[in-house]
C-alpha cells in the first residue's frame, strides 16, 4: 500500500487538510497527472484517501485522508526526523536546480526569506516541509 514511489508524498501533502487533484500535482512535480490519479484511485482502494466529489462545471473534486489515512502520519514524521539526523548530501544540487533550500536545511538559518547567499542566490523557502527520506 505505501511502498511505491508517491503514496507517502501523497500523504505528505494531505497531511494539513484536504486538497484538489490540480493542488496535488503542483505539488508533487514531476508526477504526471495519469500517475497521479492512478495512484489516487489505488489509495482510496486502499481505504487510505477518500474522493469527495462537489459535482459542478468544471468539476470540483478533493482528497482527504481518512482516519487509516491519518496513521500514516507517525511514520511520515519519522521518516522527515531521520531525514534530519542523516543530514542532506543534495544541498547545493537543489539549490542550483531548484532555486532553494529544502524548509530544514541548516543552510536556511544563515538567511531570511528576503536575504540573499553570498553569491547573490536568493533564497525561496517553501510553505510546506517537503524533506523525506524514503530508504
Amino acid at each position: 500500500m505505501i511502498g511505491d514511489k508517491w503514496t507517502m508524498l501523497v500523504v505528505r501533502d494531505l497531511a494539513n487538510g484536504p486538497k484538489r487533484t490540480l493542488e496535488l500535482l503542483s505539488g508533487l512535480f514531476p508526477i504526471s497527472s495519469r500517475t497521479l490519479v492512478g495512484r489516487l484511485r489505488d489509495m482510496e482502494n486502499d481505504r487510505l484517501v477518500e474522493r469527495r466529489d462537489f459535482g459542478g462545471n468544471p468539476p470540483h473534486v478533493e482528497y482527504a485522508l481518512t482516519e487509516r489515512g491519518r496513521l500514516l502520519l507517525p511514520f511520515l514524521d519519522s521518516l522527515r526526523q531521520l531525514g534530519k539526523v542523516l543530514g542532506c548530501n543534495e544541498c547545493e544540487d537543489r539549490r542550483n536546480r531548484l532555486g532553494f533550500y529544502c524548509e530544514p536545511c541548516p543552510l536556511n538559518e544563515k538567511t531570511s526569506v528576503e536575504e540573499v547567499t553570498e553569491d547573490r542566490l536568493p533564497v525561496r523557502r517553501r510553505e510546506r516541509d517537503d524533506s523525506i527520506v524514503l530508504l
